[in-house]
């Protein structure tokens, strides 16, 4: 017999953590479902929905910021709500959520840096690429960050987008940043900057780099730098089972080689491969004033991937920051299996297990807390789609029990009982059009808040 749950009488009910794109490319799927009803509840520990889209995508991308129209849509579903500053394990349990909604989704992404592992990771202006984004994202967890742009050399670890999207904004001009969303506290430091020397370096070849070709040619577009590649670094011709994508890469990369330096800019930006940091140096007050790079070569390991190996060569360089943008990792939750190896939680595609494989039932995981930081930001929608096809699936199977819940308003009672200040999405409205007001003063597409008690004083104040 089919199942009950999923009518009119009886909607699906739903509980998504975390409203960045999966999340919300989730509740949107889960909403336009025709042949169930569903109702959907998304949780954000912070104010403001969008994740990764208001605090991670760069400032001077707001092309790819325009998906939030998408979510503002499903957020605008009758069915649909929004509790902001709301964070799990915090004001919500598990058990809360179990007692209340028929099917828990974690959508919560990936928050912490991943490490470079190396001697000297501590020293002051060493600073992972989380901290530096979200600081000049406006994240409020990193507004207070200190950041100390007081230096000429930099040296970026990494050769994906965000590192490519680091030195872009340390090397814009404060006219290029003004337009831009960028946070005020950071455009304030940035038009303060010392910074003349942006250094990336990969420890794979420029062929492997991970980059993808649009990021690579905005590099190529700045107002005040120049991009050096040394062409002794480049292979004299594309390797036979390059992609395109990685073939624009390097026809960007011969092009960047054979530029001409324009003396009239005050900047550089330079692309280093086959080099590994094996230390950060200091000086005798704590500060970053060098880096130890080994140097590799690319070799075939026995499954045919090429993969760069350490040849013993080691150079040290002069630097005063060092950014370390070698991407993400998850973060345990409360009552959630983690696998700590893998550092996302664990699932068989997108069903949460135990250790030994076993379907926790009614839990499900999406995005980057799925699948660990890879894909972009488009991927969500695909991904997060296939995770709802196995919720409603196992409802279709007669996997989701049966049983009465407490009216949809009880969990919006337990979080006033706790004392929790909710947000809802009438009230990040508010937040959005003052934001917006205060980026038109600067000709920008808004000024974010970026201190939660200065959001909730102004939701309650409008």
């Amino acid at each position: 017999m089919a199942p009950r749950i999923g009518t009119p009488e009886r909607p699906l009910r739903v509980a998504i953590i975390g409203s960045g794109p999966a999340g919300f490319f989730a509740a949107d799927a889960l909403l336009k479902h025709e042949e169930h009803v569903v109702e959907v509840d998304v949780f954000e520990r912070l104010p403001t929905p969008y994740g990764l889209v208001r605090s991670g995508v760069a400032p001077d991308h707001q092309r790819v910021k325009s998906v939030t129209r998408v979510y503002e849509r499903a957020a605008g579903h009758e069915r649909f709500r929004f509790y902001g500053n709301a964070e799990y394990g915090r004001d919500l349990r598990l058990a809360d959520l179990r007692a209340r909604y028929d099917q828990v989704l974690f959508a919560t992404g990936n928050e912490g840096d991943r490490r470079l592992g190396i001697p000297g990771e501590g020293a002051w202006r060493a600073v992972p690429s989380g901290v530096l984004v979200g600081w000049y994202n406006g994240h409020p967890d990193f507004k207070d960050a200190p950041i100390d742009l007081s230096v000429e050399r930099v040296a970026v670890i990494g050769n994906g987008n965000v590192a490519v999207d680091v030195a872009r904004i340390l090397a814009k001009t404060p006219e290029e940043l003004a337009r831009t969303d960028i946070a005020g506290h950071a455009l304030e430091r940035l038009e303060r900057s010392r910074v003349r020397e942006i250094t990336l370096y990969g420890r794979r070849g420029p062929a492997q780099a991970a980059f993808t070709p649009v990021e690579l040619r905005e590099l190529g577009e700045l107002e005040a730098a120049n991009i050096d590649v040394d062409p002794a670094e480049l292979p004299d011709a594309d390797p036979e089972d390059a992609d395109a994508a990685t073939r624009r890469n390097l026809e960007l990369l011969r092009a960047f080689a054979a530029r001409p330096r324009d003396p009239s800019r005050p900047r550089t930006i330079r692309l280093r491969f086959l080099r590994s940091p094996v230390r950060i140096l200091s000086d005798e007050r704590g500060r970053v004033c060098g880096l130890e790079l080994q140097r590799n070569e690319l070799v075939r390991d026995e499954t045919g991937r090429v993969r760069p190996r350490p040849t013993g060569e080691v150079e040290t360089v002069e630097v005063e920051m060092v950014v370390s943008a070698i991407g993400f990792v998850g973060t345990p939750l409360p009552g959630v299996p983690f696998d700590e190896e893998r550092k996302r939680i664990r699932n068989v595609e997108g069903r949460i297990v135990e250790a030994d494989g076993t379907v926790v039932p009614g839990l499900y995981v999406a995005g980057w807390a799925r699948t660990g930081a890879q894909g972009l930001l488009g991927a969500h929608k695909k991904a997060s789609a296939e995770v709802v096809a196995r919720m409603i699936e196992d409802l279709a199977a007669g996997r989701v029990p049966d049983r009465p819940l407490p009216p949809r308003e009880a969990v919006e009672e337990l979080l006033r009982q706790r004392g929790v200040d909710v947000v809802t999405f009438d009230d990040w409205r508010v937040l959005d059009e003052i934001e917006r007001q205060r980026g038109a003063r600067r000709g920008a597409p808004r000024d974010k808040l970026t201190d939660v008690d200065e959001m909730l004083a102004t939701v309650r104040e409008g």
